[in-house]
């Protein structure tokens, strides 16, 4: 490759700027500037994928923009600086800046500056307010870390990750300013690495000639600094070859990119590879080699939080038409996970756990969570985990972690020892990275007690509260928790109270909005269609018919991050209602004298919680009753299956769920005739007798209900 005529890509780097047209065919480049002059942005991001389309751009170019990025970024810097348009608007006054920027002009019109001295020559640096990026190709497959070898030194390359831990944000300084005491000349010294070497002697000529060694002060108001933030991005887990830890790679951002990505981001970044040497005593140790960073030129997450995610058109017109569907609840359920059979009414919860209720901030200060927390407590191979892995999976923000991989610190927050600047720092643990998301937590019955209580205090104030060496301090886990646990001898045990099967403290049972417990029972039709669903799956890689296509993840948190919107209120008339069924459920408990009575006060607000992420879910301002009952029915559901049998859970004698059953079955196969001898067949599966069939059919004879034949007692409904 011949050398590069800098010069002839300057001019076509200000041809490219000035002619580029954007889709509606008006000039993008030249309208980014127009908004620079006015102050209202300070970042240029040049695509890649607008040079490519760009008429008089050719491949070598490209090529040498690609892998000589640093230098191009000062091409395109200096391009800018001749083609910048005059401001159009007024704009707030940067007082200090732009005094000394006239000034400096003023004295360089003047003459006080001898021309002959380079040093006093005022670097491009510290005219520009704005800051240029060249962004990768789109369409590029990002690279993970392990790929990234040293013949992509100074290249621009794109990789993902996850980010573990970012610094503060802090100055860098790019352009030192110092004036001399003998003869009041500024000297400018241009930082391009990290450390500098302080100027201390006058290099102007006035000095020399007069052999007066003047003395230099630094300038700090008038020198340029940059915000500058340190990063650091690990491999995904996915990334990882087997039986190797994830790698990890620096990343430097500067200006405009900073504060763009918290710990525990899944990230995507464009940059320049970079090797950065070894300063002092490091330098000695280290000998030739160096270490390397990657200078960051774009930031895109994969996941957006849900106030940050912009609808696009099309995406905004699904949810329209979805939020009209009568029965978008139930769809939405059945879209979570639809290679797990059944489990119907648990995966309504976890949606609602994905909607959630609004954090209520009170005027003295008091907050009321607004997370849902659900424990689903079962027999072992009920696809427990696979929902929790969904759930994260769907989740824009989600971490999880197991109960035996986990310690308390792990969870909460750990003291560190900054390599940088060997303060103690805090690093935030499971809890503290999933704010405003979920945490999912697998094998919670196997944790030790010790680590347990760590979780008290985030799921009901919402804070880590640390006091450890010398940093005493609260940290946000606005987090809702998905915990997943066995019960205590592995399967659930009949012969015991849900209590002794439970063995979870009932400090931290109350603080679950929602307990499910699923046993596993035997029951041939359940069975068979279990065994069905399950193998087609394995067969085919995908769900069997659900009657509609289930909804794509990206589409869900669509529905759920313009769900997540609404605020709903409680009205007036509905206040009684509530409060009457609370107090009912509590009598019932004082009743049944249930050894597992676990309903307090916090019922109470997980009910409302329940009512308004239902009311959130139909884009209501307020909760209707219909959205309390079902919060009632998913509480009940949930209470049920904890203590008592599936007869008993139904809530219905032999002789009506006999008749349930017959009907269910009529209605299955659209018919108004049930056979006698398939009608016995049905209900001995379930544990009947052929005595509570006869005794059924006679009773619903007598209220018309339906006719049975005289001979074959076959069963014919009357009315549809």
């Amino acid at each position: 490759m011949k050398n590069p005529d800098f010069a002839a890509d300057k001019a076509l780097a200000k041809d490219f700027l000035s002619n580029f047209t954007g889709p509606h065919g008006e000039p993008k480049y030249l309208n980014i500037l127009q908004d620079v002059a006015n102050r209202k942005i300070r970042a240029v991001q040049i695509e890649l994928d607008d040079l490519f389309h760009y008429k008089d751009v050719d491949e070598e170019f490209l090529q040498r923009v690609t892998e000589n990025t640093r230098r191009y970024i000062g091409i395109f810097a200096e391009a800018m600086d001749e083609i910048m348009p005059e401001p159009t608007e007024a704009y707030t006054v940067d007082e200090d800046q732009d005094i000394l920027m006239t000034q400096r002009v003023d004295e360089g019109a003047d003459g006080g500056a001898d021309g002959t001295d380079p040093l006093q020559k005022m670097p491009p640096e510290i005219k520009r307010f704005f800051e240029v990026y060249i962004k990768a190709f789109s369409k590029v497959t990002p690279l993970t870390i392990r790929q990234v070898k040293a013949s992509n030194i100074g290249q621009l390359v794109k990789i993902s990750g996850i980010v573990t831990r970012c610094s503060d944000v802090k100055p860098l300084m790019q352009v030192a300013v110092y004036t001399c005491e003998e003869c009041g000349f500024e000297i400018y010294q241009e930082v391009t690495a990290r450390v500098f070497m302080p100027l201390i002697e006058c290099p102007s000529q006035r000095c020399k000639l007069n052999k007066a060694k003047g003395n230099l002060i630094l300038q700090l108001r008038a020198s340029k600094f940059l915000k500058f933030q340190e990063v650091k991005l690990q491999e995904l887990a996915e990334h990882v070859p087997k039986g190797h830890i994830p790698r990890a790679l620096t990343v430097h951002l500067r200006g405009e990119l900073t504060r763009k990505v918290a710990p525990g981001d899944v990230v995507e970044m464009s940059g320049i590879f970079l090797p950065m040497p070894y300063y002092g005593f490091r330098a000695m140790r280290a000998g030739l080699v160096a270490d390397t960073y990657l200078e960051a030129m774009s930031v895109t997450h994969f996941k957006k939080k849900y106030e940050e995610y912009d609808l696009k058109g099309d995406e905004q017109e699904q949810i329209d038409r979805l939020a009209e569907d009568g029965d978008i609840y139930s769809k939405l359920a059945r879209s979570l996970a639809p290679e797990i059979f059944g489990h119907e009414d648990v995966k309504k919860a976890l949606l609602l756990l994905l909607v959630g209720a609004p954090h209520r901030k009170l005027a003295d200060g008091m907050k009321i969570r607004g997370d849902l927390h659900i424990c689903m407590m079962g027999d072992p191979g009920v696809a427990k985990s696979q929902l929790l892995k969904h759930i994260i999976n769907v989740a824009p923000r989600g971490v999880y972690t197991t109960g035996r991989g986990s310690s308390g610190v792990g969870l909460t927050a750990a003291v560190q020892k900054d390599p940088v600047t060997n303060e103690f720092v805090l690093e935030g643990g499971a809890l503290v990275l999933a704010d405003m998301g979920i945490c999912a937590i697998d094998e919670f019955d196997k944790m030790e007690e010790s680590d347990r209580t760590a979780i008290h205090e985030v799921m009901e104030q919402q804070t880590v509260s640390i006091a450890k060496a010398g940093i005493t301090t609260s940290l946000n886990a606005r987090t809702a928790i998905l915990a997943a646990a066995n019960p205590a001898w592995g399967r659930y045990d009949m012969r015991r109270t849900p209590a002794e099967n439970i063995n979870l403290p009932p400090a931290l049972l109350s603080r679950f909005d929602l307990l499910w417990l699923i046993l596993d029972r035997a029951d041939m039709e359940t069975d068979l269609e279990m065994a069905r669903h399950v193998v087609h799956v394995h067969q085919n890689l995908e769900s069997p018919a659900l009657g509609f296509t289930p909804l794509e993840p990206s589409v869900l948190r669509a529905y759920i991050s313009a769900a997540r919107r609404v605020i709903p209120s409680v009205p007036r008339e509905l206040e009684e209602y509530i409060a009457t069924a609370y107090s009912s459920i509590r009598q019932e408990e004082a009743k049944s004298n249930a050894p597992t009575s676990y309903t307090t006060i916090r019922t109470l607000l997980s009910i409302l919680r329940i009512s308004i992420a239902l009311a959130r879910l139909r884009f209501s301002e307020t909760v209707a009753q219909s959205d309390v009952d079902e919060a009632l029915r998913l509480m009940q559901m949930s209470k049920y299956s904890l203590y008592s049998d599936d007869r008993q859970r139904s809530g219905l004698d032999a002789i009506s769920d006999i008749y349930s059953i017959l009907r269910d079955e009529a209605a299955r196969t659209s018919s108004m005739d049930v056979r006698y001898a398939h009608a016995l067949n049905l209900i001995s599966r379930k544990g009947y007798s052929e005595a509570q069939l006869k005794e059924c059919l006679e009773e619903y004879a007598s209220l018309n209900v339906w006719q049975i034949h005289p001979s074959t007692f076959d069963i014919h409904f009357i009315d549809a």
